[in-house]
C-alpha cells in the first residue's frame, strides 16, 4: 500500500509539471525554502514515475488532476480510484515476478543442463532394471520390504519416516538414519515424488524411490546445499507409522 500511496503522489506531481510546461510557463529560480521543497519534491516523484510507470498517459494525468480539483467531468467514481490502482500494480509486479522467474529458469537450465541430461538418462536405464516400477508421473521405485499394516489415506496425511538421501552417484546429502532420529510430516508438505511414493507404502514397508527432477527440486533445490538444480534424487524411505 505504500508503493501505490507514493505513485499516487507522483502521478500528481507529474501532472502538474506537465501542465506546467505544457502550458508555456518558462523555467523558474529558487528563491525560497519553499521553492526548493516544491522543486525536490518534484524531481524526486518525477523520477519515480518515469521508473514505475513509464506506461502513463500524462494527458489523462491532467485532465483527472483538473477533474478533481473543479469536481468535474470525473470520469471514475472517487470510492473506485483506490482499487483501480491497486489492481493495476499489483498485476503489473505479478508480471514482472513472472518473467523474472522465466529468464531464472532459463539461465539454470543452461548453467546445469548436465545435470538435467544426466538425471534423465540415469532414469531411462534404471527402469529397464529388474524390480523397478514406474507411474504414469515418471516416479520410479523398488520394493525393498513390503509392509502389512494401513496405507495413507491421502496427501494430507501425516506420516513417520525413516530415510536416507542421495544422488543418483552415491552422494548423500540428507539422512535420518544417519542421524538416528526418524521424522514426522504431512504428505503436503514434501516433494511432489514423495508426496506420490509415500501413498503407495503399508505401514512397516520400505521402498527406494529414484526421483525424476520434476517431482524433486526443480530448478529450487536448497541455497548452498548439495542437491544441485534438475538433480534426480534416490531416497530409501521406510514408513514407521501413520500419525492421522
Amino acid at each position: 500500500m505504500k508503493t501505490i500511496k507514493f505513485l499516487g503522489v507522483a502521478i500528481f506531481a507529474s501532472a502538474v509539471l506537465f501542465s506546467c510546461n505544457k502550458g508555456g510557463v518558462t523555467n523558474r529560480s529558487l528563491e525560497t525554502e519553499v521553492d526548493s521543497v516544491s522543486y525536490a519534491i518534484g524531481l524526486t516523484t518525477g523520477m519515480q514515475i518515469r521508473t514505475s510507470f513509464d506506461e502513463a498517459d500524462l494527458e489523462l494525468f491532467i485532465q483527472g488532476l483538473k477533474n478533481g480539483v473543479d469536481s468535474t467531468n470525473i470520469l471514475i467514481e472517487k470510492t473506485k480510484t483506490g482499487g483501480i490502482i491497486q489492481k493495476f500494480f499489483t498485476k503489473k509486479q505479478q508480471e514482472e515476478q513472472k518473467q523474472q522467474q522465466a529468464e531464472a529458469l532459463k539461465k539454470a537450465e543452461e548453467t546445469y543442463n548436465d545435470v538435467k541430461v544426466a538425471g534423465e538418462n540415469f532414469l531411462e536405464e534404471n527402469k529397464t532394471k529388474e524390480g523397478v516400477q514406474t507411474t504414469a508421473s515418471g516416479l520410479q521405485y523398488i520394493v525393498l520390504k513390503e509392509g502389512s499394516g494401513a496405507k495413507p489415506e491421502g496427501p494430507t496425511t501425516k506420516v513417520k519416516v525413516h530415510y536416507h538421501g542421495t544422488t543418483i552417484d552415491g552422494e548423500v546429502f540428507d539422512s535420518s538414519v544417519d542421524k538416528g532420529t526418524p521424522v514426522d510430516f504431512g504428505l503436503n508438505q514434501v516433494i511432489k515424488g514423495w508426496t506420490e511414493g509415500v501413498q503407495l507404502m503399508s505401514t512397516g514397508a520400505k521402498y527406494k524411490f529414484f526421483i525424476p527432477q520434476e517431482l524433486g527440486y526443480g530448478a529450487n533445490p536448497r541455497p548452498g546445499g548439495k542437491i544441485k538444480p534438475f538433480a534426480a534424487l534416490i531416497f530409501e524411505v521406510e514408513l514407521l507409522e501413520i500419525l492421522n
